[in-house]
Parts: structure tokens; C-alpha cells; sequence
């Protein structure tokens, strides 16, 4: 099971300003058991973020939808005469489910609206190809809604290696360039401007601490009194 949690509202709200039309898309499976996607949290994002932008003069319109699976198409296509018609995605999935958004909407740009915790083990049969590596940081919002992270061997941030041909990574020819699609997503959305912003070195403890990892949610912890 894949856990995430809400970014904080400034950021979401500072990602989402530029757009006039917003979709709060939640994700009714993973993320809603983690209390960060579903139909009650989409709600609530969404009335946090009028609220925010009443007290700013701002105004915004926030479309909300819940989809059973966002990274699966699905279920995805419940909601695409909605992304065709909005200005941009607020993705409450993790980071598999926004990247499919992003795969599939090429028209239409992504924001994330959670960082994705920490994936956990399901087993199926099957052959799956790696969206995202739970970093704790996401910053898809800045690579067109596609993760480098996830998806370029070397996990370069700021641009290709110069290593590629014809779109495909020089590891493999099966392989893609991951950069050459955010090149030619970020293009096709005149969003080319955000490529210029340098990310800097990751700070790789948010994902990488040794040991089983683990996340908590003090807003909803119940105090036991423990320990006093």
C-alpha cells in the first residue's frame, strides 16, 4: 500500500495560483486509507484553498472529483471530460497516479498535492515499471507532472545527461528519455520557463533513513498519556 500526506496549504495554494480553473482529483484507494485522497479530504482541500483565497481577494474556481484508482486508466476515464475542461490537476494520488494523470493528459498540467510517505508491498502477478520512488519531496510540478526521479537511470534533476538518442536513454533502446519527454511535455504546455529553476542536491534523508520507515499524522493522533 502506498501512504502519502497533504503538502503544506501555502505550497499547494502558491502551485494553483496561476490557474484559474482547479480539479481537486482524489484517489479513492491508497491515499484515502492514508486520509490524504479521499472524498472527505478532497472536500476539505478544496474548501481550505477557497477560504485561503477569499482572505487574499483571489478568485479561483475548485472542481472536485474522486476516481477509484488514479493510476490506472481505467478508472481514470470517469474523470476525463473534467481534466480536458480545467485549467490544471490538483492530483490528491500519489505519485504513480499523478504521473498517469500527466502520461495521459498531455494537454492538461498536474500539481501534486501530496508527497508520497513510503510504498508498501502488494503482490500480484504481472510486470509493472516504476512512477515514483516515495522522495517525501515531490517535484513533479516543475517536470511536467513525470518524475526524473523515478524514471531517468541517473536520477538527474536539472536536465538530460546529453547521453540520449532519438528520445532514448543510452542505457537501453527500450528505454526512454525521460527528460526528452518533460522537454516536449513542458513545451506543448508553454511551460518551458519552469526547466531555468535549479533544484537543489536532495536531501535523501526524507526517503532514505535506514530501517523500516513510518510516518505520523498528529493532527490525528489520539493522546494516550503515555510516558507521563
Amino acid at each position: 500500500m502506498i501512504k502519502a500526506k497533504h503538502k503544506p496549504i501555502e505550497s499547494i495554494g502558491e502551485m494553483a495560483a496561476p490557474y484559474r480553473r482547479v480539479l481537486v482529483l482524489g484517489c479513492n484507494t491508497c491515499t484515502a486509507v492514508s486520509l490524504a485522497g479521499g472524498e472527505k479530504e478532497v472536500g476539505l482541500l478544496s474548501s481550505t484553498l477557497r477560504l485561503r483565497n477569499a482572505g487574499k481577494g483571489k478568485n479561483q474556481e475548485f472542481q472536485e472529483f474522486v476516481v477509484k484508482r488514479q493510476c490506472e486508466m481505467e478508472f481514470l476515464e470517469e474523470a476525463r471530460e473534467l481534466i480536458q475542461e480545467t485549467d490544471v490537476v490538483l492530483s490528491l494520488a500519489c505519485g504513480v497516479g499523478m504521473n498517469c494523470v500527466a502520461d495521459n493528459f498531455p494537454d492538461t498540467p498536474v500539481l501534486p498535492g501530496n508527497d508520497t510517505a513510503f510504498l508498501g508491498l502488494s503482490p500480484e502477478l504481472g510486470q509493472f515499471t516504476e512512477r515514483c520512488v516515495a522522495c517525501g519531496d515531490c517535484l513533479i510540478h516543475l517536470t511536467g507532472g513525470l518524475c526524473p526521479l523515478a524514471r531517468c537511470a541517473k536520477r538527474l534533476l536539472n536536465g538530460p545527461c546529453g547521453g540520449s538518442e532519438e528520445g532514448h536513454c543510452e542505457i537501453s533502446p527500450d528505454v526512454p528519455c525521460i527528460w526528452h519527454k518533460i522537454y516536449d511535455r513542458m513545451r506543448a504546455l508553454g511551460q518551458l520557463d519552469k526547466l531555468s529553476v535549479v533544484v537543489p542536491v536532495r536531501e535523501w534523508s526524507m526517503n532514505d533513513a535506514i530501517g523500516p520507515r513510518s510516518f505520523v499524522r498528529e493532527d490525528l493522533t489520539v493522546q494516550t498519556g503515555q510516558g507521563e
